[in-house]
């Protein structure tokens, strides 16, 4: 009897350039930022344009956090996202309307605690809203993606005649709490405070939910559902319980969104919900199906580059987002990160 071979395993070494191709999604934001710096020129602007422009994706990626991940677990192109956007928004700044006291102070905790509970109305208002969807709109319609459209730009129709006649035909203009007006000055450079704060709770929320996505059990289960959905299933999870938590998360971020938003333009009407979503789809679009840090690097992506262009070549502003996006899936068809197959 002859022994068996000795096999040596072998490791094969990862060059530099696969590996700054892996890292490269990661790296477009920095190199975007950079080339803004030279393309821009003067220092102060191009900082405040780089500030404004990262507010501005860090609210898109609240508003898109949820849609992907609904769109990756569930396989469910909704339209009626933006309704949420805007019903969110509404919610909000009438808690903030009556809490005027609150806000018309120079009191930054009365200030804080004011968008706080404006913040978690139009939470609770939209995850309910987003449950019932659920149920009564998108349930039947599971599996068909041309339904789902119809159905869902229908429910967002619908609703947006409901803002109508709850609030009013008019847009409402809104003022910024007190201790949220006016800007700081840093190196020359204006930098508004309310898009400093956008920016820091788009950063909490990010790591709050790459932490629950990547560190419990719950997001192991949302996770392998977006992966495997039926295996999932096999092993006696209820997975249709998750779907349904996942869509009334999405729809509270959608609220949350809405708010932010509306202080951010200062103004909101029942269609503003609707005119975001082609930015939110872009985001989801080019980040990857299912994928939270591709809709993030997404977000940061079209929201700087809209203010660079929007600053050197104004006319160019409203297709630098299409153009991005016919890059990006050029370069990788299915998303810079995605989770999940297109299907």
């Amino acid at each position: 009897m002859t022994a068996a071979p000795v096999h040596t395993p072998t490791f094969a070494r990862v060059s530099v350039k696969d590996r700054l191709l892996k890292m490269m999604p990661v790296l477009l934001v920095p190199i975007l930022i950079a080339l803004g710096f030279f393309a821009i020129g003067a220092p102060s602007s191009w900082l405040t344009l780089t500030v404004s422009g990262l507010a501005m994706g860090m609210m898109l990626f609240i508003m898109a956090s949820g849609l992907t991940l609904v769109f990756g677990l569930m396989d469910v192109i909704n339209f009626g996202h933006g309704a949420f956007i805007s019903v969110g928004a509404f919610v909000g700044v009438s808690v903030l309307i009556a809490l005027g006291e609150w806000t018309g102070t120079a009191s930054l905790l009365l200030n804080m605690t004011a968008v706080f509970l404006a913040v978690v109305a139009a939470m609770v208002a939209t995850g309910a809203l987003g449950w019932g969807f659920e149920r009564v709109i998108v349930k039947p319609v599971y599996g068909s993606h041309l339904k789902q459209i119809l159905v869902t730009v229908g429910g967002l129709i619908v609703i947006e005649q409901l803002i109508h006649v709850i609030w009013g035909p008019d847009e409402i203009f809104i003022n910024r709490p007190e201790t949220l007006k006016g800007a700081v000055t840093f190196l020359g450079a204006a930098m508004e405070k309310y898009r400093l704060m956008a920016v820091g709770i788009g950063l909490v929320l990010f790591v709050v939910m790459r932490m629950i996505l990547r560190r419990t059990k719950i997001g192991l289960i949302v996770r392998a559902g977006v992966e495997n959905g039926p295996m999932v299933e096999a092993l006696g999870y209820r997975l249709r319980m998750v779907f349904i938590g996942v869509f009334i998360a999405g729809s509270a971020l959608a609220g949350l969104g809405g708010v932010m938003w509306g202080l951010y333009q200062e103004v909101i009407t029942a269609g503003m919900g609707e005119e975001m979503m082609v930015l939110i789809f872009i985001v989801v679009i080019i980040g990857g199906l299912g994928s939270v840090e591709g809709a993030f690097i997404g977000a940061l992506l079209v929201g700087v580059l809209q203010n660079y262009v929007a600053f050197l070549e104004p006319k160019l502003a409203l297709v630098s987002n299409i153009a991005l996006m016919t890059a990006i899936l050029m370069w990788r068809p299915q998303g810079m990160l995605p989770v999940v197959k297109a299907k």
